[in-house]
């Protein structure tokens, strides 16, 4: 029986129409699947090779696919870390005219993995309080625009490498709602849920011998309250200062520059005697170093990342002698002779291993680590040989597709 399928996108790709929409999305063949790792949801999730990019499709309920489409695009249109939206398609119909559940289609993340690959994976022992780190940190940028998550977990996140930490995205906004400002009962209803869930999603982790059994998981699940709070308190806590120490002021913008935040609006207020001085930002908003990096040399990274190239900037800046020099063309300079030919340094089918922010990071540890080892100052040539010998070809890769069989990867009901 002919489909009538409705197609809901901004920008429609003609190719969507050669996917198998009159089967149901578990029983799809492998044949058009591209082989990732997945995590655990509540609905049947697969990933298409189309058009030379890798979509993530998942069936739902059609008021549902919808809501979520237009609370993703609402996110996209902020600097919070969301996947992207790419449309919703209802209509659909088996070969026998039953009607078959909607799809919510969505651009996979390239270099994120779900929280059970990376513990799958020979990881630090600290993995999961640099997890915890990176998902205070989302929650943070997420309740600054007024986005309750409803759901918050492991689960519904994805993870890219930043640097020696991990940046958190959202990846599943199906109970999320999009509010002017939130209430401090909804902040903490986030915050609670999201410590239940984590702790449980852990203990499961445990289960399957992932992580160590004495491993303290509510201790974890206790360390995202108390980095949320910490961060949030840094945000919007009033400090007060004497009005001598106006140098406290810079300090405390530095404080939260750290933190990678930029105030962009500050307010100050003095008491009667004018004696103390108290100050509050008015406008924060996240990514103060990938934002600086940005504008310098156009490249797009996470935060931590970020924050280590434009140190090893400021080491050129330095070990070239040109302080005096506008750091605009510092880091042009920067970019054209050691950034990119670090990262064209490194074979192309090994490339795809990492971000080439990454590659550049783990290169620089590599550097100090040989260096150290050898005691002298290792060049960078050298450097990266024995970086692709001695690290990277036994990465997995992290791209857009991962080199599985579609039958080895794990089924996500």
């Amino acid at each position: 029986m002919p489909q009538t399928l409705q197609i809901t996108a901004a920008h429609p790709d003609p190719a969507l129409l050669t996917l198998p929409w009159d089967v149901p999305l578990e029983e799809w063949p492998p044949e058009v699947l591209a082989a990732l790792p997945r995590g655990i949801s509540r609905h049947v999730v697969r990933f298409v090779k189309l058009s030379g990019q890798v979509l993530a499709i998942k069936e739902i309920g059609e008021t549902v696919a919808f809501s979520e489409y237009e609370l993703l695009r609402q996110l996209s249109r902020t600097d919070v870390p969301t996947v992207e939206p790419v449309g919703v398609i209802t209509g659909r119909k088996d070969k026998n005219g039953e009607r078959l559940e909607a799809v919510l289609i969505t651009k996979h993340l390239q270099f994120s993995l779900p929280y059970r690959s990376l513990f799958s994976q020979a990881l630090q022992p600290d993995t999961a309080t640099r997890l915890i780190d990176a998902l205070a940190v989302l929650m943070v940028r997420l309740h600054l625009i007024g986005f309750y998550w409803g759901d918050v977990s492991l689960s519904n996140t994805l993870f890219r490498r930043d640097a020696e930490t991990f940046a958190a995205w959202l990846v599943d906004a199906e109970t999320g709602q999009l509010h002017p400002k939130l209430t401090d009962g909804q902040r903490n209803y986030d915050i609670d849920l999201a410590r239940t869930n984590i702790i449980g999603e852990l203990m499961d982790l445990q289960a399957g011998e992932m992580i160590d059994e004495d491993e303290d998981v509510i201790a974890i699940g206790d360390a995202l309250v108390a980095r949320y709070n910490e961060l949030w308190n840094a945000i919007h806590n009033q400090e007060v200062i004497d009005a001598d120490e106006p140098w406290r002021v810079a300090q405390h913008i530095e404080y939260l520059n750290a933190l990678g935040f930029d105030v962009d609006e500050l307010e100050m207020t003095t008491d009667i005697d004018g004696t103390t001085v108290m100050i509050q930002p008015k406008v924060v908003d996240a990514g103060h170093h990938a934002r600086r990096l940005m504008h310098l040399t156009g490249l797009d990274v996470q935060e931590n990342q970020a924050r280590r190239l434009l140190n090893d900037l400021e080491h050129f800046r330095a070990t070239s002698d040109r302080q005096k020099d506008d750091i605009e063309f510092v880091a042009h300079d920067w970019l054209a002779e050691i950034f990119e030919p670090t990262v064209r340094a490194v074979p192309r089918d090994l490339r795809k291993k990492l971000e080439p922010a990454q590659l550049f990071h783990e290169i620089l540890d590599h550097r100090w680590f040989i260096s150290e080892q050898q005691h002298r100052d290792v060049p960078m040539p050298e450097v990266v040989d024995s970086y692709i010998e001695n690290v990277l070809r036994d990465r997995p890769d992290e791209m857009a597709v991962l080199g599985l069989a579609p039958e080895d990867a794990e089924l996500q009901e």
